[in-house]
């Protein structure tokens, strides 16, 4: 290192010879890279000069020159120097410095970091000569580089970004962007919780934690699109942020940066929280099964060539080598649980063999994930002694062709799916004992959740979800860190942690997609005269006699919103919103008559024509507006009643009569209440709280506007809905002995989980409903909170609440909105036990319950 003094006159010359200029960071890290590239530097017969512009107290800048290999930069503070970094310390007396390098063969420098501050400029521009010089030469040369470097705009405009490697939870991943039809990741050169706050933003929470180096979650595959970004951490685009520019890098995937995002969403943020096979497109975009020649074409198709789409087209796998194993891998992305042996069928196809020497264990959820073996994108080898690959896959009770895939699932399965839109998704649910319980998500993956689609007799795992994608659950959890080989035939048979309360939450439920056949089911149903294409009127194409098939309408009548789930399902449009029993405004087509009437679904079939209806059309009301319509939705809510707390608060009241006006006038007492000595007697009330949670995806909003509403002057307040729920008391074979309702005093959120804020009040006419994660509590003490016992004698009973119970509202799961109780009554105290969701309790349990033959003591145990 040489040090030299230098004059405003020299400066003309240094600027002829320079070839770029650069601002640099004086970073551990950037000068561990230099060193890294000091094998090729020492070919380099270059000069580096640093010009430090002038600190406080000295008389003139200085130049320093340097060659490679120079360990120390002279006259500054002692800092180590590798390769051609910058010397200027300390960075709070030179906030920046220019190098210029010179040389006869000069190299191009690529890496380019701008740090540098208007004030900097301005206490320049006050300075002497030398500092006007070069400030006009940054200003004119260096900044409008800098300004240049900010990341472009992609040229469709259509920038994703998604979490992935492992192992990984829902908020936390390798960072990958798709960029210009590819995906790739991010460099950690430069790297801060800055650019992590902008990214998670990106994936739709609200801030970042932290972040990580070095390829933490794995290496990625494909382009590294960014590096070397810097960010203010306000950015609303990592394209606003300082960086190379797209695709220029000299990194490798080994430096692939990740984060780890702050669990909560940005409001009005919907996203997967996905833990999903990364499919690199560059080699397999698509897989599918084309029917063998000859074979009429059934759905499902259950056997056929593999065909595999690239960029360039459709080709096929070569047989050669072919096992049962990578059969099974096929099988299950086709929504097939198990195949069948096969083999080798010679096709008369034209085959472009682009994939050979398959080699899959058979617990792959993708076939990219086996070992193979690629032939360049324009040649195709051929396959000797062989052919194109052809598979035959076993399909599932659901699927099997014809009638019988109405058939349910075997009742003594010991997982299920709950909450999802469609056939083959949903919350993870085992059954341990006698109850149903979740899983937790942690290490949850591909590998655990394809035994469980396998198991529930679908493909393997499409999309494996954390963080209670699928709403969360109640009950108790009963697994956590389940790690399958993906062979296992039960979850139960996987390695797994029994744990406690504090271990997880139900917001740490796991949830899965799974693959299913494609069955063509949406081709023989549509929606028209809607604004948009997830509403309008319900048209169903069925034979209309002699074999003629044609377009229909489905008569209104009786249609609610568990229809409405169905035929949203069907065209895989999500979940319903509302089920409309008249059509007025949705009159678009000329299609007018009625194929279709006295439909009643359960809400989980996979076709609307798999309900009852009836065997002839018969609709009571007549034209096509009085047809059925439908507003699907791609989140809805779900209302459970807290059991444990109706146990809990459970006591008789007698209370007055002229304490009950107000109460009989909106029907909450029973009808000999009518015959009675008003004011003067009683009335005896079995009286309970209700707490009612929203565990969905879509907060739970009245039918009706309020523009609508009842205003009860009695009570003085506002009816959403005329009925919320029922109170049942039943006899031990089922038949009703008295009854109640509650009507929808107000609906609103009295409390939310942590984190949660509350949107519904109902003071001031204010607006009704339960956002998702809060519950509206009935308290025991309020009027119509009961159900009136005056007239049932001592006995056995069933105490069964239902909310919701003309599915006014749609939800996603319309199985869980019932509670019941086995209910002891004395003649003057009153004992519940066993109070438990409709569908927590496994189908030998449930029986149990019903057969229950009463207590013999008021000991519960």
């Amino acid at each position: 290192m040489e040090c030299y003094q230098v004059s405003s006159a020299a400066v003309p010359l240094l600027m002829k010879r320079a070839v770029e200029y650069e601002m640099e960071t004086l970073g551990e890290r950037q000068r561990e890279r230099e060193r890294e590239r000091g094998g090729k530097e020492e070919e380099r017969q270059t000069e580096t000069h640093i010009i430090c512009p002038r600190s406080k107290g000295s008389h003139s800048d200085i130049i320093y020159r340097m060659r490679e290999g120079v360990e120390r930069c002279e006259g500054n503070e002692d800092k180590p120097i590798r390769g051609d970094a910058a010397c200027c310390w300390p960075p709070a007396t030179h906030p920046f410095a220019v190098k210029l390098r010179v040389g006869l063969n000069p190299q191009p420098i690529v890496s380019l970091s701008c740090f540098l501050h208007l004030s900097h400029f301005q206490a320049m521009l006050k300075g002497g000569l030398w500092d006007i010089v070069v400030a006009m030469v940054l200003w004119g040369v260096w900044l409008p580089s800098c300004l240049g470097q900010t990341t472009s705009p992609s040229q469709d405009g259509k920038i994703k970004f998604r979490l992935a490697g492992y192992p990984r939870k829902h908020n936390e991943g390798r960072v990958e962007v798709f960029y210009n039809g590819e995906w790739g990741t991010i460099c950690d050169d430069d790297f801060t919780l800055a650019n992590a706050h902008v990214l998670c933003r990106h994936l739709g929470f609200v801030e970042a934690l932290s972040w990580s180096h070095s390829a933490k979650y794995g290496a990625g595959t494909g382009k590294i699109w960014l590096d070397n970004v810097i960010c203010g951490g306000s950015e609303n685009s990592i394209e606003k942020c300082v960086s190379r520019g797209w695709g220029n890098s000299d990194c490798t995937h080994q430096e692939d940066a990740g984060v780890v995002c702050k669990d909560e969403r940005l409001p009005g943020f919907e996203d997967s929280n996905i833990i999903e096979m990364q499919v690199d497109e560059n080699r397999m975009e698509k897989i599918r099964l084309r029917p063998l020649s000859g074979h009429a074409v059934r759905m499902p198709v259950t056997e056929g060539v593999i065909e595999v789409k690239f960029k360039e087209g459709w080709g096929h796998i070569c047989n050669t080598g072919w096992t049962i194993t990578n059969s099974r891998v096929v099988c299950g992305m086709m929504g097939f649980p198990s195949q069948r042996t096969i083999g080798k069928k010679p096709s008369s196809l034209q085959s472009v063999y682009r994939i050979h020497s398959v080699t899959c264990t058979g617990n792959e959820a993708h076939l990219s994930a086996c070992a193979m073996e690629f032939n360049k994108a324009n040649s195709s080898a051929s396959c000797p002694d062989g052919g194109a690959a052809v598979v035959s896959c076993v399909p599932g009770p659901l699927f099997t062709q014809g009638r019988a895939r109405r058939v349910k699932l075997h009742p003594m399965s010991q997982v299920r799916l709950k909450g999802g839109a469609k056939t083959g998704e949903g919350r993870v649910e085992v059954l341990k004992g006698s109850e149903w319980g979740t899983l937790c998500d942690d290490h949850w993956n591909l590998q655990s959740a394809s035994v469980v689609c396998r198991e529930l007799g679908f493909g393997t795992a499409k999309e494996a979800l954390t963080g209670a994608r699928m709403g969360q659950g109640m009950g108790p959890i009963y697994m956590n860190e389940v790690q399958c080989r993906g062979d296992e035939k039960s979850l139960w048979d996987c390695p797994h942690k029994s744990i406690t309360a504090e271990d997880c939450k139900h917001m740490e439920d796991a949830s899965v997609i799974c693959n299913i056949p494609y069955m063509g089911f949406e081709k023989s149903i549509r929606l028209t005269g809607g604004r948009t294409r997830l509403e309008g009127r319900v048209e169903l194409l069925l034979s209309t006699g002699g074999g003629v098939r044609d377009w229909g309408l489905v008569c209104g009548d009786g249609w609610t919103s568990r229809e409405a789930m169905v035929v949203c399902r069907q065209l895989g449009l999500g979940h319903a919103s509302s089920g409309l029993r008249e059509t007025w405004y949705w009159d678009s087509s000329n299609v007018t008559e009625m194929v279709l009437s006295g439909v009643k679904c359960k809400g989980d079939e996979m076709t609307l024509t798999d309900c009852q209806h009836h065997s002839v059309v018969s609709c009571k009301r007549a034209g096509a507006q009085f047809s059925a319509g439908v507003i699907c939705s791609d989140t809805a809510s779900d209302l459970v009643l807290n059991a444990p707390l109706v146990e809990q608060t459970v006591y008789i009241e007698d209370r007055p009569l002229h304490l009950l006006y107000c109460a009989a006038e909106e029907n909450c007492l029973t009808k000999s209440a009518a015959q009675a000595n008003w004011p003067y007697g009683q009335r005896r009330l079995l009286r309970f709280s209700s707490q009612i949670h929203n565990i969905g995806k879509a907060d739970f909003r009245p039918r009706l506007g309020r523009h609508s509403w009842v205003w009860h002057e009695c009570h003085r307040h506002y009816h959403s809905m005329d009925i919320f729920t029922y109170y049942d008391l039943l006899s031990l074979n089922g038949t009703k002995v008295a009854d109640g309702h509650k009507a929808s005093f107000c609906l609103e959120d009295t409390e939310c989980h942590e984190g949660v804020s509350k949107h519904y009040e109902c003071a001031n006419f204010g607006e009704q409903g339960i956002t998702v994660g809060c519950w509206d509590l009935y308290r025991h003490d309020i009027d119509c909170q009961w159900i009136d016992i005056t007239d049932v004698k001592p006995g056995n009973y069933i105490l069964q609440v239902i909310i919701n119970p003309n599915f006014e509202v749609a939800e996603s799961d319309f199985t869980n909105n019932a509670m019941r109780c086995n209910c002891k009554y004395d003649g003057n105290r009153v004992w519940l036990h066993k109070c438990h969701l409709g569908d927590s309790f496994s189908e030998e349990a449930e029986k149990e319950f019903e057969h229950y033959p009463g207590q013999l003591n008021n000991k519960i145990s």
